[in-house]
């Protein structure tokens, strides 16, 4: 377990749930990770619930999907570290990107935009203000993060401009699968779209547990549907996709010792 007090620029720092049934996501997450939940009101009839893990911040949050987001389904969003949000979103821009929602002011806590790659998926910048009280490397938290895209090469050249992210091919792996390197650290991946189901591009949050089958299982009792059953990568872990009652997808990982 790593106490986090400032996160890497170009880490992941964030995940946020927006979701049509807040309460029952509550309640499905809590159960699921042992996630304790700390409430704050955003606006009249809005509250934001953080998730924690013990006294620390778990790095994922949920929220009600508000009216001007109706027919958008329920979904996890991804928060990326950065220095400054304005200087990002211009940069991202001109890489080629959407900045969706320009920079703006959260209270005191941080300053953020939401950009789309040039690709489709969307993505949050956090400039933080504060020092984050959070917890990494424990079950509960998040872990990796694959991005799902029709083209590669052009994401490849996005990110890496826009944050100085590496993606590389395991020399082990024939598959095609790239690697996100962020400065010495591995934080993501890139799976090779021959086995990407058809869709838009997003990204696709794996939550660390160390038992994937039983986290699988009680996730099942509780409502989930699975795109993906518990599946092992030899030499690497063990890992499922779910769908929450209310529909949005993320992943559950298990890693298992290199033999």
């Amino acid at each position: 377990m790593t106490n986090v007090d400032k996160y890497p620029t170009g880490s992941f720092c964030w995940l946020e749930l927006a979701t049509t049934d807040q309460t029952a996501a509550n309640k499905f997450y809590g159960n699921l990770f042992g996630w304790s939940q700390a409430d704050m009101p955003i606006g009249p009839g809005e509250i934001y619930t953080m998730f924690k893990i013990g006294d620390r911040d778990a790095g994922t949050a949920a929220y009600t999907l508000r009216n001007e987001q109706q027919g958008m389904p329920p979904h996890w969003s991804i928060y990326i570290a950065v220095e400054n949000a304005d200087a990002a979103a211009k940069r991202a821009s001109e890489l080629g990107g959407k900045v969706c929602v320009a920079p703006f002011d959260v209270f005191d806590v941080g300053r953020m935009a939401v950009v789309q790659d040039p690709t489709g998926a969307a993505f949050y910048l956090w400039q933080a203000k504060q020092k984050p009280n959070a917890v990494t490397g424990v079950d509960g938290t998040l872990c990796w993060a694959d991005l799902s895209t029709p083209d590669p090469d052009q994401a490849g050249k996005f990110y890496s401009g826009l944050f100085g992210w590496e993606l590389e091919k395991s020399e082990h792996d024939s598959s095609g699968y790239l690697h996100i390197k962020n400065r010495e650290q591995y934080i993501g991946g890139v799976p090779p779209t021959k086995h990407r189901q058809p869709g838009p591009a997003h990204w696709l949050p794996y939550v660390q547990v160390s038992n994937c089958d039983a986290i699988a299982a009680k996730a099942k009792q509780t409502g989930a549907t699975f795109h993906l059953e518990p599946t092992t990568m030899e030499g690497v872990g063990r890992f499922a996709v779910i769908a929450d009652p209310q529909g949005a997808v993320f992943a559950i990982f298990q890693s298992l010792p290199r033999k």
